[in-house]
């Protein structure tokens, strides 16, 4: 019976690869897309669930360009692969706001539409709760109270558990909980009409 390889030829763990990509190994970041990458696809799906029915990205797409995020970031320590993971999430939803923005100019007739005092006034009346109104709230809450966006992003947008928001944040699951609640209830009221 042969014995087992010594670590040093065992296949790196994500986390290692994540250090390695930290510590600016540049081939560590193409060594983890693998074996991160369902897991990317299964957020990136469950943030597209929430986008209206006719959207033009597909899951595939908002990785990807979420990946080339991510591998563009110089310096960036990843502390777990819960960090990773709530980050990735982050600049998903930033892909699909930025996708939802462009959208909404290229609708409006692109940079150079000239619109009439009453003509924006009637579109500020229309304009429905979407993606980008839910990250102007967001950005509003975070300036108000940092962890409360930080929980609404890792649990909202990364699927991290209460427990795992509270590992990722250094706080009980209790104190999780009590700013999910809170936050819920202040983008509520925000994004009401």
């Amino acid at each position: 019976m042969e014995s087992p390889l010594p670590t040093d030829f065992a296949a790196p763990t994500v986390t290692q690869l994540l250090q390695r990509w930290s510590d600016g190994e540049r081939d560590a970041a193409a060594r983890v897309l693998p074996l991160v990458y369902q897991e990317l696809r299964r957020i990136a799906s469950r943030q597209l669930r929430r986008e209206r029915g006719d959207h033009t990205l597909q899951a595939t797409a908002v990785v990807h360009e979420a990946f080339l995020r991510l591998a563009g970031q110089e310096g960036f320590r990843w502390l777990s692969r819960d960090h990773f993971f709530a980050f990735a999430a982050h600049l998903m939803r930033r892909v699909l706001v930025d996708h939802a923005r462009r959208r909404n100019r290229a609708k409006r007739g692109g940079p150079e539409a000239r619109w009439s005092l009453a003509e924006a006034g009637e579109l500020a009346l229309t304009r429905s709760p979407d993606l980008v109104a839910l990250d102007d709230a967001l950005s509003s809450l975070e300036a108000i109270d940092a962890r409360k966006a930080a929980v609404v992003e890792l649990r909202f947008f990364g699927g991290l558990t209460l427990d795992e928001t509270a590992a990722e944040l250094g706080v009980s699951a209790e104190t999780v909980s009590r700013e999910w609640r809170r936050a819920k209830a202040w983008l509520y009221r925000e994004l009401q009409p």
